[in-house]
């Protein structure tokens, strides 16, 4: 899986549970958040405008394994990677990557996301719609530009 972009964080206070583990949920916060970030590595939003009329990417589908726990203050390595992209789709597949006291890192959890393109009627009906062409360039060439780098 070619990675397309790297976010690196460090988990906070609030992110965690009683345990002081990070609670399960927020890892589908890191991967919205990761998705944001790549969206404005190429000076865009998630929030899509095209021909004045705005547009969405709102989730289908979401899940994530863990194998390891991350606790406060740790460091991690978000990596985002386009799975698949179709004329209305995309799917993200996500690696979190735990910072270890040497430098090198241990995968804590694996995740996948699908978001569809979507735009709203006057009467609020979403109705799926084709990912604008400049969104589908940059995500082509992110993809090119990482594949050979891998």
């Amino acid at each position: 899986m070619a990675v397309h972009w790297r976010h690196r964080r460090r988990v906070e206070f609030s992110e965690t549970d009683m345990a002081g583990i990070v609670h399960f949920s927020n890892f589908f916060r890191y991967m919205e958040s990761a998705e944001h970030a790549f969206f404005r590595s190429f000076g865009h939003s998630v929030t899509l405008n095209e021909m004045d009329e705005m547009m969405g990417l709102p989730r289908v589908q979401a899940s994530c394994d863990y194998r390891h726990p991350l606790r406060f203050e740790d460091e991690m390595e978000i990596q985002l990677s386009i799975l698949e992209l179709k004329n209305r789709s995309i799917r993200y597949g996500f690696r979190f990557l735990k910072r270890l006291p040497d430098e090198t890192f241990v995968e804590v959890a694996t995740g996948a996301m699908t978001v569809v393109c979507v735009q709203k009627s006057e009467k609020g009906v979403m109705k799926a719609v084709s990912l604008p062409t400049a969104i589908v360039q940059h995500l082509e060439e992110a993809s090119l530009r990482m594949d050979t780098q891998e």
